[in-house]
């Protein structure tokens, strides 16, 4: 009699991944310091520790001396759909990895299962299953164009056309947080830094598909990031700046597997530059601030690639400015909640993370926290709302400009545009409301029904009325369908 077939696989993981997970000594100190653990009012089912179990008991009844000798057990699809429900209920911060006694790479570890659990079918999660189609066929989560991406430019940014230094605007800074665009490309300006941009030819980085398990299908990641990376060598860039953390991450990690060799450029993070800069004597300050702020290290920057004190460095030398630290940051730092897809699939998870960490910032007594990531700081603003905080929340290079003597104003705001598109520390603008949609249209009334003759017996009627009821559900089906691209409409406002 054949044996059963094993309900899951081995796909997508290294012969040392699945080491990794009998490494697992149960220790419990990664679960400590997970934020969407503590979000989830400390559920076990998310803790990291308990899904490295999970996996490795599934593993063993798919392919341990057990399943040799007699066959796999089979494990319930309910079982491994909770399970996958569970694993993406993780912002992929990498905290639990930097705690681990026994080294578990668990960022690379997720991502590795979910690419796993992509290909079973259970998934990604929610809203996330849209980015495939999203960045492929428009090479940005946010369905806007591309002859868009340097619609934020004001008539006094001066971009070359050809350079040895390219600023990666990326997805975010350029359709949604405009402010950030406007202010580096300034910096960069008044440093008398000539710099190009690739316009309408930069495609999304693909850290969001690479985050969710998603990075396979069609090879969108790959096809992105070589895509860039030629664009970028074509005009001549020999140092690329990138200002949001999740972009930088994936130039840094991602594309340089999926080229396939070092990147013919070195990519930097504009904290980084900034502080070059500031050794350079570069940096003169035009203007101070007399107020005490807190500094978020954005997961993907800090953690992932290893910046922790460039930002901190060009945070101390501005003019009254104060620095506080926050109990955990640099490596221990608490993540803001919008990584790993979860503030596009599971919004109310990265709400709860959120509020965490701006419960932290609240406890230093600053008057504004500042960060270095897009995400992180549309992530914290909500978090910030939420709690009804009096506290700014910007960027790091915002701020940096605003000192600098230099405007942050963007072009003016369309009502309606996301709140994140202004500075929050520095408010010279507003965000117009947007306006009301119109009524609807009222329903023509249905034509009325003549009477049944007084004659006619009650038990005549049914099946006439039973008939015309039947014809109903005909009808709804010739209803027009929305299309595509409007139902995707409100899930792409966050990639992370």
């Amino acid at each position: 009699m054949a044996k059963e077939k094993p309900s899951l696989n081995t796909v997508n993981f290294t012969a040392a991944q699945l080491m990794e997970f009998d490494a697992c000594t149960r220790c419990g100190e990664c679960v400590k310091y997970c934020p969407t653990y503590d979000a989830r009012d400390k559920n076990q089912d998310i803790e990291p520790r308990d899904k490295i179990q999970r996996w490795k008991e599934f593993m063993n009844k798919c392919f341990g001396l057990k399943a040799r000798l007699f066959g796999p057990e089979k494990i319930p699809p309910e079982e491994i759909k909770k399970f996958t429900d569970d694993l993406y209920n993780c912002t992929t911060c990498g905290m639990c990895g930097t705690v681990c006694p026994a080294g578990i790479n668990t960022i690379e570890l997720w991502e590795s299962t979910r690419a796993n659990l992509v290909k079973y079918g259970t998934g990604p999660y929610g809203k996330q299953s849209l980015f495939p189609k999203l960045i492929e066929e428009g090479h940005n989560p946010y369905l806007k164009q591309q002859k868009d991406r340097l619609a934020w430019m004001t008539p006094d940014i001066k971009i070359a056309e050809k350079s040895d230094i390219a600023y990666f605007i990326g997805c975010t800074a350029g359709y949604n947080q405009q402010v950030l665009g406007v202010s580096t490309a300034r910096i960069l300006n008044k440093l008398n830094v000539p710099f190009m941009a690739l316009g309408e030819e930069e495609w999304c980085c693909g850290s969001a598909l690479i985050r969710t398990g998603q990075q396979h299908i069609n090879d969108t990641p790959k096809k992105a990031a070589i895509h860039n990376v030629e664009a970028l060598k074509a005009r001549g860039a020999k140092r690329v700046i990138f200002a949001c953390a999740g972009c930088f991450r994936a130039a840094k990690i991602d594309w340089p597997r999926a080229y396939g060799k070092a990147l013919p450029f070195e990519a930097i993070h504009m904290s980084q530059f900034l502080a070059e800069q500031l050794d350079a004597g570069k940096i003169k300050w035009e203007k101070s601030l007399n107020k005490t702020v807190t500094y978020h290290d954005p997961c993907h920057l800090g953690r992932h690639v290893g910046v922790f004190e460039e930002p901190r460095k060009v945070i101390k030398s501005m003019p009254g400015i104060k620095l506080v630290e926050m109990k955990r940051n640099r490596k221990e730092q608490r993540c803001c909640g919008a990584g790993g897809g979860v503030k596009a699939g599971i919004p109310d998870l990265a709400l709860g993370v959120a509020t965490g960490r701006m419960k932290d910032a609240k406890e230093t007594g600053a008057e504004a926290l500042i960060s270095t990531c897009p995400f992180c700081r549309r992530n914290l603003i909500d978090g910030r709302d939420e709690l009804k905080l009096d506290m700014n929340v910007d960027d790091l290079v915002v701020m940096t400009a605003n000192l600098m003597g230099l405007s942050t104003d963007v072009k003016p705001p369309a009502p309606g545009a996301p709140k994140e598109s202004i500075s929050d520390l520095f408010r010279t603008q507003t965000i117009p409301p947007k306006p009301p949609a119109p009524p609807a249209e009222p329903k023509a009334a249905a034509p009325a029904t003549p009477a049944p003759a007084a004659s006619a017996p009650k038990a005549a009627t049914a099946p006439v009325a039973k008939a015309e009821a039947s014809k109903a559900p005909a009808a709804k089906a010739e209803a027009p369908k929305a299309s595509a691209k409007e139902a995707a409409k409100a899930p792409a406002a966050n990639k992370k």
